[in-house]
């Protein structure tokens, strides 16, 4: 497994918010699921920088009421559980031991979430879909 720095992840997220229909990014620390930075989502702490390190939630709970996108605590916590999820899956399926997770897609009607797992970072972007 190839080790990549913060400003890698930071670079390779930058460029994919750059692309049309992006509408939030995330990092998450890998082992913990920390918010190592986050752009587009609001944080339950209004009075947070939405640039600066958050942890996740401990709870489910999402406190929208008005369709909006979910805050990012909530959002972080959930994909740092898929993205584990998937992990314990690929190990459950492959016979290869260093077999690891490179790229998970989520596609709803309205979003996309697309994670990129790395060896200490889990980068995420959202974005809307195209309509069919």
């Amino acid at each position: 497994m190839q080790q990549t720095s913060a400003d890698d992840s930071f670079a390779h997220l930058s460029r994919l918010s750059q692309k049309a229909g992006v509408q939030a990014t995330l990092i998450l620390s890998r082992e913990t699921g920390a918010i190592v930075r986050s752009n587009g989502l609001v944080s339950r702490d209004e009075s947070s920088n939405s640039e600066s390190t958050l942890p996740a939630s401990n709870g489910l709970t999402d406190d929208r009421t008005d369709g909006a996108m979910p805050s990012a605590e909530h959002v972080a916590e959930v994909v740092w559980k898929f993205a584990k999820a998937a992990v314990d899956m690929l190990q459950d399926l492959s016979n290869l031991p260093d077999d690891d997770v490179k790229l998970l897609r989520l596609r709803s009607k309205n979003k996309e979430y697309v994670i990129f797992p790395d060896a200490k970072f889990i980068a995420v972007a959202i974005h809307s879909t195209a309509p069919a």
